[in-house]
């Protein structure tokens, strides 16, 4: 029987995976909340359009975009499907595999992750300035910004 006094404590790793969490949740909010009041995106639409971006031809199959982005194959679906409907990419099927999609990002497509870009920069670091400034995430946010 387990009392009280011996239940077993958060190891250091969970302890320290905790503030990690913690960190990402307080970020991700920030990012997502700024993207959409100054730029009408979420978080997600802005990390598809970076990875396509930064591809190669500006094209990536639909695949790799989710898993890039951390989405499931029918989000990303959805995802590239709100990027078209704005304009900022499509999908194009494959020509040497006809069962292969593509999602391709538009010129508006690069001018709106230019335009977001800087913002997602600025509050990345003013929420990361935030949490080191707390006592209980000062530690990770160093470890973060200053890896051995």
């Amino acid at each position: 029987m387990t009392t009280p006094s011996s239940a077993p404590t958060a190891s250091s790793d969970q302890a320290m995976w905790d503030r990690v969490l913690t960190l990402h949740a307080r970020v991700e909010r920030h990012l997502g909340q700024a993207l959409q009041r100054r730029h009408g995106m979420g978080l997600s639409e802005y990390r598809a359009l970076e990875d396509l971006s930064q591809a190669s031809d500006g094209e990536l199959r639909m695949q790799e975009l989710a898993d890039r982005v951390g989405l499931g194959q029918s989000s990303v679906t959805r995802l590239v499907g709100r990027l078209d409907a704005a304009g900022y990419a499509y999908k194009d099927l494959c020509p040497d595999d006809k069962r292969g999609v593509y999602a391709v990002i538009t010129e508006e497509g690069r001018q709106q992750y230019a335009a977001a870009r800087s913002t997602y920069a600025e509050v990345l670091g003013s929420a990361l300035d935030t949490a080191g400034a707390e006592p209980t995430l000062a530690r990770t946010v160093r470890s973060l910004r200053n890896p051995v």
